[in-house]
This record gives structure tokens, C-alpha cells and sequence, in this order.
């Protein structure tokens, strides 16, 4: 282990002048050249010992790590929209270009992102000291993250709300509800009457009906403030010790949802009509194959359930012990949260199919997708179960838990960022004040989007805040590291990580390599352009609502103050830097001094450097045989 100070050994006091000659026996820039001949340069002065910082925190065992990534990965997107867009695209034919994806785009990006937090040990702005011309990126990962973060904590709000209301019997969205008895009427075999919980959700829940559009948002719904108010008090009291308290705070919110989608698979594979639902979710059509969205979507689904570019990858690899396996944790968190998704669609289309089969009508005109699905469709069918209020409360408490899975990895990313540019705050009453700032200014901006019309507000932050500016700050990102950070430095910084690299590792690396050069570029350029294409093809719209022009450059400003972060940040570094254009260019892409040196470890076979000084005098060398000087 490197230490720090000084060791000096002096003799005895020499009588006369010159004063003795110092080596430094650590010297290796060349031989060392005879003490009597050597000029006396002075007294080296003494160098100044930094002030320790605030030791760097590491997790405390690997499975609070898989699980923490595990569960930030698999978050609501796996059962809301997966399933959703496999059965619109195909069915079973989708899992064709999904995996495609995976192995082309998901991996290699993930494997990046893990392995440049572990090896840097730092968040994702201190991390680019691997390349200061790239800083943007990390500020572009913080901006995105805080975006996330203020509309996230929304739907776990809403979760909150459904929960407390799944205590009741019966439940206030089903039909045999007294106040929905108008509502459930002849309903059956007619699709096109308003549910009883479809009005639950817009008039009771989120008050919508009351708000004309974006531009009039109306009062605040005090209980949805409420139940926001408390998911904000929750997340500030997991994340309060930082990883080490919502590292054990996974061990149940991870795992709890791979539970209630077993038992709900179970329950759903027992119900009429159920097969319906799983033969719409799988029914293949191989001519979609041949369409650029499904393609399109395969890559986005891939690209936001793993959660790449938000930085919360990067940050949590961070505490990581220097020697993790990183390739193997790729390979078990992306593979483990691409089959949650696939495992998930039959849990939903199992009870959808049921629900049809009751109403009597086809399984694709109650088939939806995001909030219309978790709030809507499925309590729904929850409601027509027996013992309704049980399975709801196991629904939106495995929703909860997922939310705030995804929450801590965003949260996470935020705090290590700030704190590793400014060390000072590490200190755990500064530290608890900074989550607290946090937490208390994501709650009251977050209070636009529990107004009468801030599913309006929702709908625009979720679509363009994680829209073409996340794909292009991964663009950069994968760019940056294989052509300015060098991608063959890249992956024997890997190997140096893995230590005893098994021959699968060196091979599954050569890969990557490939990928990070050329195909996983592509790839993203390819979504780029079809989001882009999506984008100003097709009008932004919530149900009936079409977004008005200003609303629409509202949100592309979102994603375009994203992207601007990261050429302002390179002219910063441009400007710091002397020489000509050029040169400063090639001082910019070079690694600064401090980049490892805080958790530098020592690496069997390599060559311990040893940071201090051992100072000799001259009788210390009156036992040489060659070039002694005899006082």
C-alpha cells in the first residue's frame, strides 16, 4: 500500500563545510552519478504534506453492487413498455432485433461506462480527468439525471396514492365501487365507453379534466403532494448514509419485484382467457422485420432500460474494489435485466388477456403502454380478480420498488458528481445537507407536475429530456474513449482492472473493441437520425392533446441544452491550455497528472512506486568501492 512522509536516516553531524550530500536511492530517471562530484545544490526544502480527504467509500460486498445496478436497470420501462412495444412490433419476432441490439449497442456501452467509474474511481465529471476535452459529457449525464430525477419521483408519487387507495374494499376504481355503478352499466362487449378506472385515474387522481393544456396547469392536487412529499422523505432517509445504507436498502427492493411478477405469472397462467393474452403478446409477424421502427425501437428500449448515460452506472462502479471482475457484472446485469423485461409481458398479458376475455373484447383495444398501463389497463384487471385489494397492493408496491431503485442509481449519480468536485463536502453533516438541498428542490419543482395540468408538464419532460440529447452525449462519450482516450488504452485499463483475465474475458474484450470502434457508433447514429426523423414527423400528443408549438421548442431545448455542455466545456479546455490550436487540442485529450492517483493500488507484477525519501550522508558511502571519497 502506498505511503506517505518521509523517512530520513542522517549520521553523524559532519565539522566541516560543504554540508553532506543527499540521494535519493528512488531516483529512476537514470544512474546515479558520483556524490563527490555532484555540485551541492542547497537544502532541499521539506514538501508540503496535503490534508488528507475524507476517505472515498467503497461497497461492502459485491452483491450490493450487482443488485444495485440490477435494480436500477430494471425499472418501470421493463413492465410498462416492453411488452408493450413487443406485441406492436411483432410479437416473439421483436426478441430478434431486442437481442440484436443488445449485443451490439447495451453490452459494449455498458461495459463502458462501468469500467471507465471503476478504473477512474470517480463521478462522471471528475472521471473525464481521463480526457479534460470531454468534461461536457459528464455535465451533460448531471443535467440529465436531475431531469429524470424531478419527473421520476412523480410516478412513485402516483404509486404512493394507488397504494394507499388498494387498502380499500372494493377498490375505488373497480366497478363494483358504488360511485362507479353509472359507469359499469352495460359495459360489456363495449370498448369504446370510459372505464370506471380510467376515471379514476384523470378526474380523481390527477384532476386532468380540469386543465385546458400545458398553458393552464391549474391548482396543485394536495394528496398526490403529500404521497410526493413522502417518496422525497423515503429516498432522503435510504440514501442518508450514502451507499452504505442503500446498499442494504436493495437487498428488499431489488429482489421484491422478480417475487410479485412470479406470483403474478402464477395467478395470471390460472385465469380465463389468459392464453389470449400471452398468444397476442408472442403472436410473430416476420414481415416487421423489414420496418426501420421496430429496429428504432428495439435499440431505444435497449439503450434507456439499461440505463446508460445518465451517469448512475458510472457512479455506482465507482465504489467498486479496483481488482471487480467488470466484464462478468456486465454480462449478468444486462442479460438479467433484458429477461425481467421478456418475463414481465407475461405477467401483464396473462391478466390482460383474462380482462378481454370478461369484456368480451379483442386484447389489443385494452393493450396499452406507460402510465395508461400501470394506472389505467392493469388495476383494471387486477379489480376483476378475486381478492382485488391483495394483488393491487402487491402491484403498486412492486411499482414503488422499482421506482425508487431507479431513483437511488439517479440520485446516486448526482451526489457523487457534486461531491467529487468539491471533496470538501464529503463530510457527513455537509454531505447530509447537500441531499437534503437536493431532495427539497427536486420536491418543489417537481410540484408543476401534481398541478390539474401537470401530466401536460410530465409528458414533455419524459419525452425530450431523454430524448436525442441522451443519444448524442452516449455518442460522444463512446467516441471520445476510442479515439481520444485511446480505445486500446482503454481495454488494458480492463485487463489491469481484472487482474488474472481468463481467456473468455480476452476474447469477449476483442469484441467490445470492434464495437466501440465502428458497429455501436453506427448504431447510435442510426437512432439518432430516427429520433430525429420521429420527432418532427410525428406532433407530441397526451390522448387528444396536441402539444402547441412553444411547448414543443420548450422541450427541445431540453435536449439541446444537453448537448450544448459538452462543446462549451471543451472551449473551456481549450482555453486553458497554451500553444496553438493544435497543441492545445492534443494537451486536452491527454490525461491529467491526478487521473488514478486517488485510489492507485498495488497490481502483482508491476512496479510498486513508493512516495518517499530516504536521505544518506556521506559516510554512508565511505564503504564504496569505486567512487568513495575519504573524509
Amino acid at each position: 500500500m502506498p505511503c506517505t512522509g518521509h523517512l530520513d536516516t542522517p549520521g553523524p553531524p559532519a565539522p566541516a563545510t560543504p554540508p553532506e550530500p543527499t540521494v535519493n536511492i528512488f531516483q529512476t530517471q537514470g544512474p546515479t552519478a558520483d556524490p563527490t562530484t555532484q555540485p551541492w545544490p542547497g537544502p532541499q526544502p521539506q514538501p508540503e504534506i496535503a490534508a488528507p480527504s475524507p476517505p472515498r467509500e467503497t461497497w461492502a460486498g459485491k452483491y450490493e453492487f450487482l443488485l444495485s445496478c440490477l435494480g436500477y436497470c430494471v425499472g418501470l420501462g421493463n413492465v410498462w413498455r416492453f411488452p408493450y412495444l413487443c406485441y406492436r412490433n411483432g410479437g416473439g419476432v421483436f426478441l430478434i432485433p431486442y437481442f440484436i441490439m443488445l449485443l451490439i449497442t447495451g453490452l459494449p456501452l455498458f461495459l463502458m461506462e462501468l469500467s471507465l467509474g471503476q478504473y477512474g474511481a470517480a463521478g462522471p465529471i471528475t472521471v473525464w480527468k481521463c480526457c479534460p476535452l470531454l468534461k461536457g459529457i459528464g455535465v451533460a449525464m448531471l443535467i440529465v439525471s436531475s431531469l429524470v430525477s424531478l419527473y421520476y419521483n412523480v410516478i412513485i408519487a402516483w404509486a404512493f396514492y394507488y397504494l394507499g387507495s388498494s387498502f380499500q374494499s372494493p377498490l375505488p376504481w373497480s366497478c363494483d365501487a358504488p360511485r362507479n355503478a353509472h359507469l359499469c352499466q352495460n359495459a360489456s362487449g363495449s370498448a369504446g365507453r370510459v372505464s370506471a378506472s380510467e376515471v379514476f385515474w384523470n378526474e380523481q387522481v390527477l384532476g386532468v379534466t380540469h386543465s385546458s393544456g400545458l398553458g393552464d396547469p391549474g391548482p396543485v392536487q394536495w394528496p398526490l403532494a403529500l404521497c410526493l412529499l413522502a417518496a422525497w422523505i423515503l429516498v432522503f432517509l435510504c440514501m442518508l448514509k450514502g451507499i452504505r445504507s442503500s446498499g442494504k436498502v436493495v437487498y428488499f427492493t431489488a429482489t421484491f419485484p422478480y417475487l410479485v411478477i412470479l406470483i403474478l405469472i402464477i395467478r395470471g397462467a390460472t385465469l380465463e382467457g389468459s392464453l389470449n393474452g400471452v398468444r397476442f403478446y408472442l403472436s410473430s409477424d416476420w414481415s416487421r422485420l423489414q420496418s426501420a421502427q421496430v429496429w428504432s425501437d428495439a435499440a431505444s428500449q435497449i439503450f434507456y432500460s439499461l440505463g446508460i448515460g445518465f451517469g448512475g452506472l458510472l457512479s455506482m462502479a465507482s465504489y467498486n474494489k479496483f481488482d471487480n471482475n467488470v466484464i462478468r457484472d456486465t454480462l449478468v446485469i444486462a442479460i438479467g435485466n433484458c429477461c425481467t423485461s421478456f418475463f414481465a409481458g407475461f405477467a401483464i398479458f396473462s391478466v390482460l388477456g383474462h380482462m378481454a376475455w370478461k369484456k368480451r373484447v379483442p386484447v389489443g383495444s385494452i393493450a396499452d403502454s406507460g402510465p395508461g398501463l400501470a394506472f389505467v389497463a392493469y388495476p383494471e384487471a387486477l379489480s376483476l380478480l378475486p381478492g382485488s385489494p391483495f394483488w393491487s397492493i402487491l402491484f403498486f408496491l412492486m411499482l414503488f420498488t422499482l421506482g425508487v431503485d431507479t431513483l437511488f442509481g439517479n440520485i446516486e449519480g448526482i451526489t457523487t458528481a457534486i461531491l467529487d468536485e468539491f471533496p470538501a463536502l464529503r463530510d457527513w453533516r455537509r454531505k447530509m445537507a447537500l441531499l437534503g438541498a437536493l431532495c427539497t428542490s427536486f420536491f418543489l419543482l417537481g410540484l408543476l407536475l401534481i398541478t390539474q395540468g401537470g401530466i401536460f408538464w410530465f409528458t414533455l419532460i419524459d419525452t425530450y429530456s431523454t430524448g436525442f440529447g441522451l443519444i448524442i452525449v452516449t455518442l460522444f462519450m463512446c467516441l471520445g474513449i476510442a479515439f481520444c482516450y485511446g480505445v486500446n488504452q482503454f481495454c488494458q485499463d480492463i485487463v489491469d482492472m481484472i487482474c488474472r483475465c481468463p481467456p473468455w474475458c480476452s476474447h469477449m474484450l476483442g469484441y467490445f473493441k470492434l464495437c466501440w470502434v465502428f458497429f455501436t457508433p453506427c448504431l447510435l447514429l442510426f437512432t439518432l437520425i430516427y429520433t430525429f426523423l420521429d420527432m418532427y414527423s410525428v406532433p407530441l400528443r397526451y390522448g387528444t392533446y396536441e402539444y402547441p408549438a412553444w411547448g414543443t421548442s420548450l422541450g427541445v431545448c431540453m435536449g439541446v441544452l444537453t448537448c450544448l455542455q459538452i462543446p462549451l466545456w471543451a472551449t473551456v479546455a481549450l482555453c486553458q491550455e497554451s500553444g496553438t490550436l493544435s497543441d492545445r487540442f492534443q494537451k486536452a485529450t491527454q490525461p491529467l497528472r491526478s487521473w488514478r492517483t486517488a485510489t492507485a493500488r498495488d497490481v502483482a507484477g508491476e512496479v510498486i512506486d513508493v512516495p518517499f525519501t530516504i536521505t544518506l550522508t556521506g559516510s554512508d558511502f565511505s564503504g564504496l568501492p569505486h567512487g568513495s571519497n575519504d573524509a
